[in-house]
């Protein structure tokens, strides 16, 4: 009978390690977790989509709100001077898909942000919005995250969809069906000998 006795002891023992283990690393865990706060806007000016692709909050992060969660700070976001949003890309339909689309729309059509297409937007605002941000309406400023030429062509681009003279590229595109050739793998190769 005392053999049980220990048994159960050692059980008992073993459970209450366990659970001792599964607290501690929840503990540990919610530690370092880095959660943003609803004030975060309020106290420091910047937007939601300074961290976020939604600007109002919550979804996938961009590249500062990334650094930001993985540097655990609740105070500020990273700066990211001279860090290009889009390197090499130099066609204003396709950094206006980098950049805005998630947004405005693909078509300027206004999503989560401003509708833009036929909207009658002059150039002069268009840049002031996108090297400065718009605080207020939740849109981050991409100041020194493109290159001269590729704010431009982003402004001319905006502008086409504001005038609406912009040439939309389809969702799709038709592809001819595929064609299969088959060939054998196997080589044969002969060598000289007896």
């Amino acid at each position: 009978m005392k053999k049980n006795h220990r048994i159960f002891f050692i059980l008992q023992l073993l459970v209450i390690a366990g659970i001792a283990v599964v607290v501690l690393f929840l503990v540990t865990q919610a530690s370092m977790v880095v959660h943003a706060f609803p004030e975060y806007s309020q106290n420091t000016g910047e937007a939601c989509a300074t961290c976020h692709v939604n600007p109002g909050g919550g979804g996938p992060r961009t590249l500062r709100g990334a650094l930001w969660a993985s540097q655990g700070r609740l105070s500020d976001v990273p700066a990211l001077p001279n860090v290009l949003l889009a390197p090499g890309i130099k066609e204003g339909w396709e950094l206006y898909e980098i950049g805005c689309s998630t947004c405005h729309g693909l078509k300027g059509e206004g999503l989560f942000g401003r509708e833009i297409a036929n909207t009658g937007l002059p150039a002069g605002k268009i840049r002031t919005n996108i090297v400065n941000g718009r605080i207020k309406s939740g849109m981050p400023a991409f100041k020194g995250m493109f290159t001269d030429p590729q704010l431009q062509a982003l402004v001319d681009y905006t502008l086409s969809l504001a005038s609406g003279k912009a040439e939309i590229l389809p969702a799709e595109f038709p592809l001819a069906a595929p064609s299969f050739e088959c060939k054998s793998l196997i080589f044969t190769v002969t060598s000289g000998g007896n």
